[in-house]
């Protein structure tokens, strides 16, 4: 029966199990005590509410403090077996995928090399399923809990009824490539186990926000800084955080071509991929045969060498004309949102962000607005390289949060050990 609102008793209950799940997880262990004010609930919607989870085993009991003269109180918090989720990062260098529990510990972890033009779409899609294939036989790993799979790709990601999530990547070469559609096409996962596909920057944008250092921020904005460079604006109207092609904002009329097609993007300049290429143009010796990420090392270790020996100055010079464009790039986004902070992530990022992040805020204050610029604080993640495939895990978790812990429901009853089986011949030997 629908109320008033047009909410029904159903819509009630999930939404009060949401409420003490969130607080919970982010808050606790806590009291049913406590509960109370922090979700806004009586004191018995609480007991309703935690005795249905703790019989659905999301939740379970963490000890007890003493209270002001009575009976201890017994704290509560979610249970960390009660559910898995994977993340997987589809990144410049390599196909990552993580198996993690309801407290985002990693159990099992699989990762798959890229080639320079691996971004063939079946071959990445292969990766995917064999990855989860693989950490689903892990010994920690329950399929029977898996809450979903969260993907973080290069691109802008569309969802459609028919086709389901589409990824437009123009600088991987992928035009409308349907991704989901491609893992459903030989995946040994059930059709009820949720694919959830966002932008890769986006994910690092949410763990940052919720675990990182942007946690307690009403509006920041979240950096990743790869092989190429996008962002994450996160704002009270746009909750969840939403993707921005920072990388291919014109910072040159008429300057060097971008891996998109157009010239003088951001991305052309300040991305790993087009500073290793500058230091090379420049007559810098990029070591051949290797990777991006040990090639920019070396890059660093350059322009940075120990004390008493000379650098290189040709890669002091690119990396500070980076630092400068970064600076500049970022200053447009003060101007345009407005944030309180700025977060760097990425591995390109982390990489180069203890050396010249000095000179990047120096920049952006440079170019920006005054203002706005007084305002913000810019940093680095906390998170660290893993953090895209932290943030594809929360995708499903939010989900699950969202729907009062609403598990996937098998078809029958007998795929749960059905599944397994197919796993077991899916993973690679």
């Amino acid at each position: 029966m629908a109320g008033r609102n047009g909410r029904t008793v159903r819509d009630l209950r999930r939404g009060n199990r949401t409420a003490v799940l969130q607080r919970l997880y982010f808050d606790g262990p806590l009291s049913r005590f406590e509960l109370g004010p922090a979700t806004g609930l009586s004191s018995g919607s609480v007991s309703n509410v935690v005795a249905d989870l703790i019989a659905d085993g999301l939740v379970e009991e963490a000890g007890s403090v003493d209270s002001d003269g009575g009976r201890p109180r017994t704290l509560l918090r979610v249970a960390p077996r009660s559910g898995q989720m994977i993340g997987v990062d589809v990144g410049e260098t390599r196909v990552r995928v993580e198996l993690f529990d309801l407290a985002l510990t990693e159990l099992a972890r699989v990762e798959r090399p890229l080639t320079p033009q691996g971004y063939d779409a079946e071959v990445i899609a292969r990766h995917i399923r064999d990855g989860v294939a693989e950490v689903l036989t892990a010994e920690e790993a329950a399929p029977d809990r898996l809450l979903g799979v969260g993907i973080g790709v290069p691109g802008i990601v569309e969802h459609t009824p028919d086709r389901g999530a589409v990824v437009h990547g123009q600088t991987i070469g992928w035009d409308a490539v349907p991704l989901e559609r491609l893992l459903r096409s030989a995946s040994p996962l059930p059709e009820e186990v949720p694919y959830f596909i966002d932008n890769g920057a986006k994910t690092l944008g949410q763990a940052e926000m919720w675990f990182g250092a942007g946690r307690g921020a009403d509006n920041a904005v979240v950096v990743l800084f790869g092989s190429g460079v996008g962002a994450c604006l996160v704002t009270p109207e746009v909750e969840h955080g939403r993707a921005v092609e920072w990388g291919h904002l014109t910072v040159r009329v008429r300057g060097r071509r971008c891996r998109c097609g157009a010239p003088g993007c951001l991305e052309a300049y300040a991305g790993a991929e087009s500073l290793l290429a500058r230091w090379r143009e420049e007559g810098g010796r990029p070591p051949e045969d290797t990777d991006e990420e040990t090639a920019l090392t070396a890059m660093l270790a350059a322009a940075y060498p120990p004390e008493g020996t000379a650098p290189d100055p040709v890669a002091l010079a690119v990396l500070e004309e980076t630092a400068e464009y970064l600076g500049a790039g970022l200053s447009d986004l003060i101007n345009l949102f407005q944030p309180e902070r700025i977060l760097i992530g990425g591995w390109a990022g982390l990489q180069l962000g203890t050396r010249f992040l000095p000179a990047v805020r120096r920049h952006a204050a440079t170019y920006a607005l005054r203002h706005p610029a007084d305002k913000v604080t810019i940093d680095l993640g906390r998170l660290g390289p893993d953090a895209v495939t932290v943030g594809a895990a929360i995708l499903p978790l939010a989900e699950f949060f969202a729907g009062g812990g609403r598990r996937p429901e098998p078809a029958a009853e007998d795929r749960p050990p059905a599944w397994r089986a197919a796993l077991r011949q899916r993973a690679p030997h």
